[in-house]
């Protein structure tokens, strides 16, 4: 069995290249379209601490939805930027984000040039923008931020500006993208570290303050704002989130339609309040608080874990992107995710069998979507290499917020179990 897909075109997308410098023709036509695309909305963006400073800087943002790159470029304008994207940005449209200077990766693997480009791009007295959650936040607050960021900024040694965006999840939550909602947006652009700053302080020290300066709530940021939300379908997609019921405890049977969120299983009901909070049509309302009931979730997936007990197995029908221009679709496979092995993904492509794994230590993190437009309407989870992504639909319902935790939770326990390792 092969590592590697038997594809007719064996070429693949080269990620690993450097960026050119950005237009400034570009640089100036993208903050223009960004106001273009920002009119009628209320957006307000505050810079702190950035009196006098100018390129290089590294930019670390927090990402909610598209709108996170127009609300950017209002910060960084009018300087160049080099944003790091992963390969689906550039699918059918490579030309454009190499001519906007954009480096291309694929998410949550070990991509060495990246760190080279990154390095390029400040040589050059530009700004380098990331978002070092590496996806869209699933429930507005702060995702998982690895600690390659804090040695990737040591490593540098330029200021470090944190652009935190607020609203924009509420705006535009991941779960049901496609129904805007009437939200005001407040983004914040911080320097919080400075050259002399990174000079005295470990990886250790840089992480932390990183951390912290991206710690974000949409929720709490609706409730002190006093933001009410009105519209009719507002809880429309959240089970996708929230898919274990804390009264029966049944994983994948939650549902939701117009402002309500409920079990199949157990008949339990909530509504989403105009206010941001949950409350039960009827009996105990376990969790008023979104973030809680997914956080709560995250805990109990924590625990199968230590228990032995969490194991995913599941027929998906998979699309692969080794290049730009079109999707593969390699048809059914068998996607498994357990705790020895981390992921295996085994299937069978013009007469030949594949394999491809990531171990626990691979895969700090993993990207999934719910509603992707790209191919096809339904949730999925990529599995990259380092020269391939899989993009894996499930047979089984309401299944990917799970393992999203599952593979974070892995990959902090193998990442311990080296540390002892090595220090024993």
């Amino acid at each position: 069995m092969n590592n590697e897909v038997n594809y007719k075109n064996k070429k693949k997308y080269v990620t690993a290249k450097y960026p050119i410098r950005q237009p400034l023709f570009f640089t100036y036509l993208i903050w223009l379209l960004s106001k273009i695309v920002l009119m009628g909305k209320k957006y307000k963006v505050e810079k702190i601490n950035m009196d006098g400073l100018k390129p290089p800087y590294m930019v670390l943002s927090n990402h909610m939805y598209f709108i996170d790159f127009e609300l950017g470029a209002m910060v960084t304008f009018p300087h160049r930027v080099n944003n790091v994207v992963n390969i689906d940005g550039y699918y059918r449209r490579p030309w454009l984000l190499e001519l906007i200077g954009a480096i291309c990766t694929r998410k949550f693997t070990m991509d060495l040039h990246l760190v080279k480009s990154i390095r390029k791009v400040l040589s050059r007295g530009d700004i380098l923008c990331m978002y070092p959650e590496a996806r869209y936040s699933p429930c507005g607050i702060t995702s998982y931020i690895p600690e390659s960021v804090g040695m990737l900024v040591k490593r540098n040694k330029v200021p470090v500006v944190a652009i935190v965006h607020r609203g924009n999840y509420l705006h535009s939550p991941f779960w049901n993208f496609r129904k805007k909602r009437k939200v005001p947006l407040h983004t914040t652009a911080t320097q919080i570290l400075t050259t002399e700053d990174i000079e005295t302080m470990s990886v250790e020290e840089i992480n932390a303050k990183i951390r912290e300066a991206l710690t974000y709530d949409d929720y709490r940021y609706q409730r002190e704002n006093g933001i009410l939300i009105k519209e009719p379908f507002r809880a429309e997609g959240m089970h996708k989130i929230l898919y274990q019921c804390p009264n029966c405890h049944t994983e994948s049977k939650m549902d939701s339609k117009y402002t309500e969120i409920f079990c199949r299983e157990c008949g339990k009901r909530w509504n989403l309040n105009e206010d941001g909070t949950l409350s039960a049509l009827e009996g105990e309302t376990e969790f008023s608080y979104v973030p809680d009931w997914f956080l709560w979730e995250r805990e109990q997936v924590q625990k199968q874990i230590e228990n032995g007990e969490y194991h995913f197995e599941d027929d998906v029908d998979v699309y692969s992107m080794p290049r730009c221009w079109r999707f593969e679709h390699l048809g059914d496979a068998k996607l498994r995710h357990d705790p020895a092995k981390g992921f295996i993904l085994e299937g069978h492509y013009r007469g030949e069998d594949y394999r491809i794994q990531r171990t626990p230590l691979q895969t700090n993190s993993l990207h999934i979507e719910y509603d992707w437009c790209y191919v096809k309407p339904f949730d999925c989870v990529d599995i990259s290499t380092e020269s391939d992504s899989f993009y894996c639909y499930p047979k089984k319902e309401n299944v990917v917020t799970k393992m999203a935790f599952a593979t974070e939770i892995l990959y902090n326990k193998a990442l311990e179990r080296t540390r002892k390792a090595k220090d024993a």
